[in-house]
C-alpha cells in the first residue's frame, strides 16, 4: 500500500465462553505472548494486553489492510487452538461470540494503556459486566443486555 498513511487505534474487549475462568495468572503470560505474535503477523502493533481470568483487553494499532473483525477472528481462533492443545480445560475452550471494539484517540493512548495494564486493580472495585456496560455507554453504543453475555454471575 504505497502512499497509504494511517493510525488506527482500537481497544478490543472479549470474554471467554460462559465467562470460564481459564486465563489464570499462571497462564496469562503464555496467552499474552502468543497473541502479541499474532498481532505482529498482521502487521499491527500491540500497545497493551491485560485482563482477568475470564476476559481480555487489547490496545492495538491496526494495519489498514486488515479489518477489526478479521484480526479479532484470527486472535480468537488461534488462541483457542493453543488453549485446547494444552488441555487447560476438561472440555473444549472457546471465546464468547462477539467483542467490543472501541476507537482510541492519540491523546488517550497512555490512559488506555494504563487502564489495560491495571485490570486486576480495576476489577477489585468493579465487576467485568459493569465495566463492559460502562464502555458501551461511554462510546454511546446501543445494546441489548440480554445478549451481552451468555453467562453472568
Amino acid at each position: 500500500m504505497a502512499n497509504t498513511y494511517s493510525q488506527i487505534y482500537v481497544h478490543l474487549v472479549f470474554a471467554t465462553k460462559e465467562r470460564c475462568p481459564v486465563l489464570t495468572d499462571e497462564r496469562q503470560n503464555e496467552v499474552y505472548a502468543y497473541i502479541t505474535e499474532l498481532v505482529k503477523d498482521y502487521n499491527s502493533y500491540l500497545f497493551a494486553i491485560g485482563g482477568m481470568d475470564d476476559h481480555l483487553h487489547l490496545l492495538i494499532s491496526l494495519h489498514p489492510a486488515h479489518s477489526v473483525s478479521e484480526v479479532v477472528r484470527i486472535i480468537k481462533a488461534n488462541s483457542s487452538r493453543i488453549i485446547n492443545k494444552k488441555e487447560w480445560l476438561k472440555r473444549r475452550f472457546s471465546w464468547q461470540e462477539g467483542y467490543g471494539a472501541f476507537s482510541v484517540s492519540q491523546s488517550s493512548l497512555d490512559k488506555v494503556i494504563h487502564y489495560i495494564k491495571n485490570q486486576k486493580e480495576h476489577h477489585s472495585k468493579q465487576p467485568f459486566v459493569d465495566e463492559y456496560i460502562d464502555l458501551l455507554s461511554k462510546y454511546r453504543i446501543e445494546y441489548n443486555h440480554e445478549f451481552i453475555f451468555a453467562h453472568v454471575d
